[in-house]
């Protein structure tokens, strides 16, 4: 297990008890109390928890405001894996985005802070580096939920060979962020929630 799952997952235990003892969410998550101390530092720094004597408490804000774990941090849209877009910033946590497009929005907002980015190829389904993907944008394949839809693809050949079939534009990293920019200040983006 990741320890990004490790972390939704003691989010949603703590959610749901309020109150958990590092000994419970030892035993409950098969780790050690140290691995659960690590994991909980950047959810006392955000103010999701509280520490006390030997555990954690949800703080009173994070009952009122939680965004679910699995959702996009643009659109709030539930991340499916097929399309999400993983942003590991410098300080090691890792931001989920539903599709390339809300991530390279993203990218946009925190981009001296981002340390790496995942995503998965569309054709292949493999994991690549998003700083190196080519991405096609105005496809006439529709699959993603944002628009204007952002496909990515390791390899540039695939993505020409993709549009070759389905129509749209093939972008490097840095030029697939200025059209997007481009769209946004067009009035031509929007995120559309079926």
């Amino acid at each position: 297990m990741l320890p990004i799952e490790r972390r939704n997952q003691i989010k949603q235990l703590i959610q749901d008890n309020e109150h958990m003892k590092i000994s419970e969410l030892s035993k409950l998550l098969g780790v050690s109390e140290m691995t659960i101390h690590r994991d909980l530092k950047p959810l006392i720094k955000e103010e999701f928890v509280i520490k006390t004597f030997g555990g954690v408490t949800l703080a009173k804000d994070s009952a009122t405001k939680q965004i679910p774990d699995d959702a996009c941090i643009i659109c709030r849209r539930p991340v499916e894996e097929r399309l999400v877009f993983r942003i590991i910033r410098k300080d090691n946590q890792i931001e989920m985005a539903c599709c390339a497009h809300c991530g390279l929005l993203r990218f946009q907002q925190i981009e001296d802070q981002v340390m790496q980015i995942m995503t998965h190829d569309f054709l292949c389904h493999t994991t690549i580096n998003g700083l190196t993907a080519w991405y096609v944008m105005d496809t006439s394949l529709v699959v993603s939920c944002c628009k204007p839809q952002v496909l990515a693809f390791e390899s540039k050949k695939h993505a020409d060979q993709f549009v070759k079939g389905f129509g749209g534009d093939v972008y490097s990293f840095q030029e697939a962020l200025e059209k997007l920019h481009q769209k946004m200040n067009s009035g031509t983006c929007c995120h559309h929630h079926d």
